[in-house]
């Protein structure tokens, strides 16, 4: 080996030891990705706490014409959490992959946290974006009870609930969102898998993404959204506190300032509207991606 080889070898080294802290104490990504089908693209994004496997039915039926891009987020269903805020640096990472992996305008759906984040990003980044698809998500989920609530009392009211949540023991947090998600499908088999997702998330980046959706306002926002956009919402979980009629205009009081915005109320599935009544949604998507 001559000088020049040697000097080269010692540089490289150099570098290699200065870089592995780094590496080590770097972030995992903002989430993982599986990918299915060819053709266009479509990003298909799960909500709080909920594995990219909520999606697989349709994205197997969406594979058949479209290239199929399930993302599981960091923290959830066993995936390593992140020390940044999820939701700012999901928005952050998704748009650097588009761009790296060439996707051209690709379709978002989201559903439920999943729905905002398609929503900010297609605010955001208006150019990236060829069409949304939002499963039961709101603009602002911290205002349904009060429509008029400011940023400051979306902010308060987030706080109180990140803290009541970790301000609870393991067996009673464990309870409570089992509870809340027995609300939100049908069937008990559905109520086991999704509660085990939430089981293997990190409790403080499901707390904190949680209190970070409810202090979000994009009522205003979507105004931006340059993407036509499809709503599909639901109505029969809540019927014990608002009539159809109520709801929907929930929905269309929230997104009346996105242009052009269609908005269809499935009257057979509750919050999980993928594993309620996954051909209804097929179905409405396809239409959709067909106009």
């Amino acid at each position: 080996m001559n000088r020049n080889s040697r000097t080269s070898v010692i540089r490289t080294t150099i570098f290699t030891l200065l870089l592995l802290p780094l590496l080590a104490w770097a972030d995992p990504a903002a989430f993982q990705v599986k990918r299915i089908g060819q053709g266009a693209p479509i990003i298909l994004i799960p909500g709080l706490a909920s594995a990219g496997e909520v999606w697989e039915p349709t994205a197997r039926h969406l594979a058949l014409h479209y290239e199929c891009h399930i993302l599981t987020l960091a923290g959830f269903a066993g995936v390593a959490p992140i020390k940044t805020p999820l939701l700012a640096t999901v928005e952050n990472e998704l748009a650097d992959y588009i761009v790296r992996n060439h996707l051209q305008r690709p379709v978002l759906v989201g559903h439920s946290l999943g729905g905002l984040l398609a929503l900010r990003l297609a605010a955001d980044h208006r150019e990236m974006v060829g069409r949304v698809v939002i499963v039961d998500a709101l603009p602002a989920l911290g205002a349904t009870q009060n429509p008029d609530a400011n940023a400051e009392q979306l902010a308060q009211a987030a706080e109180q609930v990140r803290a009541a949540m970790l301000a609870s023991d393991a067996a009673s947090y464990a309870a409570s969102q089992r509870q809340a998600i027995a609300s939100m499908v049908t069937r008990a088999e559905d109520v086991d898998r999704i509660a085990a997702w939430g089981q293997a998330s990190d409790r403080t980046t499901v707390v904190n993404a949680m209190a970070d959706a409810l202090r979000t306002d994009l009522r205003q926002d979507v105004a931006r959204i340059q993407a036509p956009t499809l709503v599909l919402g639901t109505w029969i979980e809540y019927q014990a506190f608002a009539p159809r009629a109520a709801i929907e205009a929930t929905f269309q009081g929230q997104y009346q300032k996105l242009p052009g915005v269609k908005i269809v109320l499935a009257d057979n599935a509750r919050h999980f509207i993928m594993v309620d009544d996954p051909s209804w949604l097929q179905a409405r998507i396809d239409d959709f991606l067909k106009e």
